[in-house]
């Protein structure tokens, strides 16, 4: 309901701007804490260039900076539904920084391939891109699992980075 539903009233109170704020915000920093992971976890997929025919170390750089392209606006998405969350009690904000550190993985695989499907489909066929796809679930699984560690520091980082953010924006 927006501005334009002849239901919709001004919120005097200025909670609704506070909670689109503290949405833009953890989105923001979702994705600016998340993406660089997701680079750096291709770039240490071991036998990346063997999964995509015709590319050399150079070429895997390019589509480890592409991959994490691809999965900024599912991170983004995914900070930007948990962060109000954030805000209530300290234990609200353990619960949000699991469900963060769990769905990362997630959203990020779910990017990539939706992206990747499309960009081989085109380039290739379906039926590559579904080969592909194949390939690239197994090694973002692994490869999510290598850095489980850091995922959880980087989710810490961003519920105790939207909190203190949040703290400021909250404030009447």
């Amino acid at each position: 309901m927006g501005p334009w539903s002849p239901n919709w009233r001004p919120d005097p109170t200025g909670r609704r701007l506070a909670a689109m704020r503290i949405a833009r915000r953890g989105g923001l920093l979702a994705g600016l804490i998340f993406t660089p992971m997701v680079a750096l976890t291709v770039e240490l997929t071991p036998g990346g260039t063997t999964n995509v025919p015709g590319l050399d170390e150079a070429g895997w750089i390019g589509v480890s900076i592409a991959m994490a392209f691809l999965c900024a606006p599912g991170l983004a998405l995914l900070g930007a539904a948990l962060a109000g969350s954030t805000q209530g009690q300290p234990v609200d904000a353990v619960v949000t920084g699991v469900a963060m550190a769990v769905g990362v993985p997630i959203a990020a695989v779910l990017s990539a391939i939706i992206g990747t499907f499309i960009v081989v489909a085109f380039r290739s066929g379906v039926g590559d891109a579904t080969d592909f796809i194949g390939t690239l679930v197994r090694a973002a699984v692994t490869a999510g699992l290598r850095i489980s560690p850091l995922v959880a520091l980087g989710a810490a980082g961003w519920v105790v980075l939207v909190r203190r953010f949040g703290k400021v924006v909250a404030q009447p």
